[in-house]
């Protein structure tokens, strides 16, 4: 990424910025983040990750300088170091090989998924049928998924796969994976309700407040801009549901970008309109980094979107609180 141009972009017309607010990390994000970082200050280098701990390129890399060592399968992780257990949340098999080893396990999972690995075991042992809407092969759906025996629960990914479940006398109960689009899922629970209209779901809904906020941070910004930009990983879910409320919501075009270094600019030299947004595991810098760069482009005219307030902090896992 060349450096702005200061003198080019005066001579330019300026360019709005909808900046959404809530943006970046949340609550999960943050704790789980921390808890890294408190692992490695007590234990020392090297401390393994079971998966990344957040979908975020940056902050992997930052933590793997710092010494953090991330791992798929726990037989990569050595007897003699802690684990700490990604955001995401894992299978029991994971809980249970971490235990029979007698790892030091840590557990960041985000305690809102943990809500939903919860209600999963509940239904259960209360002999019902779980449908988890979700989308196949996330690390939360699987970890979700292996929190029962075998074939107890079914991944539901759209409204089409809710019609065509095949008729059962089974009790049913619904969860949903915590990063998901509120919009589609919401078509998705009608469609399951109006199938087998005694199926259980959550007292609240397992979709996270920061997931609902920042699409709501969206929408308000979305409509009508001729871009609308999301930082963030592509394979962070949260971020690409971004991406995808931003079209709904009216914006002429929409992509996703891992930082300033990586965005094509090209997009934004007729565009007049631009929102901004950040996925829950993208750093606030990004967003900061994004903006100088495009400062040195055109004069920039911020207008904030703010849509709600968050003050959510979630304490460190146990074995790190004291």
């Amino acid at each position: 990424m060349d450096a702005p141009d200061r003198n080019a972009a005066a001579s330019k017309p300026p360019i709005t910025v909808r900046l959404s607010s809530p943006r970046g990390f949340c609550a999960g994000v943050e704790r789980a983040i921390r808890t890294v970082e408190e692992t490695l200050a007590h234990y020392g280098a090297p401390v393994y990750v079971r998966h990344e701990i957040v979908h975020n390129v940056h902050v992997v890399s930052r933590l793997a300088a710092m010494g953090a060592v991330f791992v798929e399968d726990l037989a990569d992780a050595p007897a003699d170091r802690p684990v700490v257990f990604s955001a995401h949340g894992a299978p029991k098999t994971a809980h249970d090989e971490a235990e029979r080893r007698n790892l030091v396990k840590i557990d960041a999972t985000c305690p809102l998924v943990t809500k939903v690995h919860n209600e999963t075991r509940r239904h259960i042992a209360a002999g019902r049928r779980v449908l988890l809407i979700g989308h196949e092969n996330h690390p939360e759906v699987i970890g979700t998924m292996g929190q029962a025996p075998a074939g107890a629960v079914t991944l539901v990914q759209s409204e089409n796969d809710a019609r065509l479940l095949p008729p059962t006398d089974a009790a049913l109960a619904y969860v949903t994976q915590t990063t998901l689009s509120v919009d589609e899922t919401r078509g998705v629970i009608a469609a399951l309700k109006d199938r087998f209209p005694q199926i259980h779901g959550p007292a609240r809904e397992d979709i996270c407040y920061a997931t609902s906020n920042r699409q709501a941070a969206v929408k308000a910004a979305a409509s009508g801009a001729d871009l609308f930009v999301v930082i963030g990983s592509s394979t962070s879910s949260n971020s690409v549901r971004l991406v995808e409320t931003a079209l709904q919501a009216g914006a002429v075009n929409a992509v996703l970008t891992d930082d300033a270094a990586t965005f094509d600019w090209k997009l934004c030299e007729e565009a007049n309109t631009i929102g901004l947004s950040a996925g829950a595991s993208a750093p606030e810098e990004l967003v900061e980094e994004f903006l100088e760069y495009l400062a040195g482009m055109r004069m920039v005219i911020i207008e904030s979107v703010e849509t709600a307030t968050e003050n959510i902090v979630f304490k460190s896992p146990f074995r790190l609180a004291s």
